[in-house]
């Protein structure tokens, strides 16, 4: 074993017994949920109009229950929940929408990819909010609201190329 994997190992131990012995968080989360208004809507939006794979809506028989989870890449899902019941399960008032709180970022491979998906979007029924474009950071993005006003960034940025 070389010296650098030894190092690694070490450190890992080192952080991983420091964050559970402070009860500190992973940097990771795994769920990102959308409060939506029309979760129908929002399922055919995202499933059928940019094609994320999901088993529909699930959760009917619970009073506040029904919600929607697509799968990700590397575990993570995607949900979507009724803006009501998020606010009665998280024990909040529910707030006028504002897309301005939130940005979704989904970095792409190529260039023109960017511009595939935002024309996937738009015939979907997204509102373009700024046509794909050269960023002044170097890369190229432009910008859409899914039907309940999400903001969603589809940008190609040579230095954060997404794996496989």
């Amino acid at each position: 074993m070389s010296l650098l994997v030894a190092c690694c190992i070490i450190s890992f131990a080192i952080n991983h017994k420091y964050n559970k012995l402070n009860k500190m968080m992973e940097s990771r989360f795994t769920v990102l949920t959308l409060g939506v208004d029309d979760l129908e809507k929002s399922l055919k939006f995202y499933h059928d109009g940019l094609g994320l794979p999901t088993n529909g809506i699930i959760g009917k028989e619970f009073e506040h229950g029904a919600a929607v989870f697509f799968d990700l890449k590397h575990g993570m899902k995607l949900a979507l929940y009724s803006r009501s019941d998020l606010a009665w399960d998280a024990k909040i008032s529910k707030h006028p929408r504002a897309a301005t709180e939130i940005s979704i970022g989904y970095n792409v491979r190529k260039k023109d990819e960017v511009d595939s998906i935002m024309k996937l979007a738009q015939k979907a029924g997204a509102t373009i909010t700024k046509p794909a474009q050269k960023a002044f950071w170097g890369g190229y993005s432009g910008y859409f609201k899914d039907p309940d006003g999400h903001l969603w960034e589809i940008l190609w940025n040579p230095q954060l190329i997404p794996e496989d």
